[in-house]
């Protein structure tokens, strides 16, 4: 290593913990939406790649002056665009650690600490969620490799009941495996169809009601042609919209019936599970046959953080693990994380997930969802009172559509475009930071609550803030 490179590790990580510390003191007063434009930010971070590297704190202190203002205040008490929860601050420190520590957490026997804070980890969840006993976990990047490998395990489990072994023989030749979704199912789950070669556009589509959830007699109808096919049947818990949830119970009885496979993306639904006073929206939940949820949504915990579970370890083991000869696998006594998830050498996500769970603990957790959800009543609340303001959904969870008429009213095109001219108005402003979306045809404001940061009093200033821009 060069001199120009070489520098202490002490003064290198105090001068970057400051740097982190006065971000996140900045949080509660920083405007959220990132300021930098496309070309400052090429400009700052940009040019010709230098033939003498620089010292390590000169880049650091780069780095933090160029990326400011190019950062999404995501951490922050005000973030309501997508579900995105601020970090912990136990799980921030321990990912700290794990990116010291440098585990490659795919083996035991290259990362034993690694490999059993992930298998307490996966424990304590399964207990928290309700989810069978023998259930297995594995810890992904996010919902999306969480749906693409709970169906992996799905694809494998479903054919293998019809003597076909998919991992060793491919999809030429296979049973048809039929998938069945409800119309709101989420783009990750069409995503990780398309990836496992079942094809995102041949799914069976059930019908949702003017919540978004899966209809149980429409699924029942369209089951009954499939009868002695392969089937996987995809519900959901929290649509990415209204935050509602299919019917688990119906749907697993009608799963059962047809001898499905039930798998539920919950990524971030299945939290309400923790909560004794929203478990009941996911009721049945714990009678699928797979899982996939987000840590970084809830539980809080810095991305590259999501979870996938399986009644059937077999079936989840067989789908994603592999052997070679240079590998030290463990023998059945140790946990070899990697075969749980479609990735091999990976960083040890699960030291956050661990803190952020010994940090909050059980009450901890189901008061996290509580009060984000409580909030999520009180922007309803605020906004629905004024005239000219509709709340579209029931919220249930965390979740809140709103759409905006201009003064005088309009027809839909008028209010459609207005509700759009408000979000540009409220993104722009930098008081809080939310997306739009189209629910049903409409242009609406989605609200998301998630981050253990906010207060009621940074939602009735976020509320006052999106009522001014709807005013101008």
């Amino acid at each position: 290593m060069t001199g120009s490179r070489r520098t202490g590790h002490r003064a290198l990580l105090g001068r970057t913990a400051k740097l982190a510390a006065g971000y996140l003191d900045s949080l509660p007063e920083r405007a959220v939406a990132p300021a930098a434009t496309l070309a400052e930010l090429r400009a700052a971070l940009g040019g010709e790649l230098p033939r003498a590297g620089a010292a390590p704190l000169d880049v650091v202190e780069r780095l933090a002056a160029a990326a400011d203002t190019g950062v999404m205040a995501s951490a922050g008490p005000r973030f309501f665009g997508f579900v995105v929860g601020a970090t912990l601050p136990a799980a921030l420190a321990a990912d700290w650690l794990a990116s010291t520590w440098d585990q490659n957490a795919g083996l035991y026997v290259l990362a034993p600490a690694a490999a059993v804070a992930e298998e307490v980890a996966g424990q304590w969840l399964v207990d928290l969620l309700g989810l069978p006993e023998r259930t297995s976990v594995g810890f992904v990047t996010g919902c999306q490799a969480a749906n693409f490998a709970a169906l992996a395990a799905a694809r494998h489990g479903v054919l293998e009941r019809y003597g076909w072994d998919v991992e060793a023989r491919g999809l030429y030749g296979a049973p048809e495996l039929e998938v069945v979704v409800g119309d709101e199912a989420h783009v990750t789950v069409h995503t990780a169809l398309q990836m496992l070669g079942l094809g995102r556009d041949r799914v069976h589509r059930v019908a949702a009601d003017g919540q978004g959830r899966m209809r149980a007699d429409a699924l029942a109808a369209s089951l009954a042609p499939l009868a002695g096919r392969p089937v996987v049947v995809c519900a959901q818990a929290g649509n990415v919209n209204t935050g509602a949830f299919d019917p688990l119970d119906a749907i697993a009885d009608a799963a059962r019936a047809a001898g499905a496979w039930l798998h539920v993306d919950g990524a971030f639904g299945l939290w309400a599970r923790a909560s004794g006073a929203r478990r009941a929206l996911a009721a049945g939940a714990e009678r699928a046959d797979s899982w996939a949820t987000d840590a970084h949504k809830w539980l809080n915990v810095p991305y590259d953080s999501g979870l996938v579970f399986c009644a059937h370890p077999d079936a989840h083991r067989g789908a994603l693990t592999a052997t070679a000869s240079y590998l030290e696998q463990s023998e059945g006594r140790e946990r070899d994380p990697f075969e749980w998830t479609p990735e091999f050498s990976r960083r040890a996500r699960g030291f956050a997930v661990w803190a952020a769970l010994a940090s909050l603990g059980r009450d901890g957790v189901e008061e996290l969802v509580d009060r984000c959800s409580d909030h999520a009543r009180r922007f309803a609340a605020i906004l629905g009172a004024r005239p000219g303001i509709e709340v579209l959904n029931e919220v249930v969870l965390n979740q809140v559509l709103v759409r905006f008429a201009p003064p005088g009213g309009g027809d839909e095109g008028a209010i459609d475009e207005f509700t759009r001219e408000t979000i540009r108005r409220v993104q722009a402003g930098g008081e809080l930071w939310l997306s739009g979306t189209t629910w049903q045809g409409k242009a609406a404001m989605r609200i998301s609550v998630s981050g253990w940061r906010t207060t009621t009093a940074d939602v009735e200033r976020a509320a006052a803030a999106i009522l001014a821009a709807a005013a101008r």
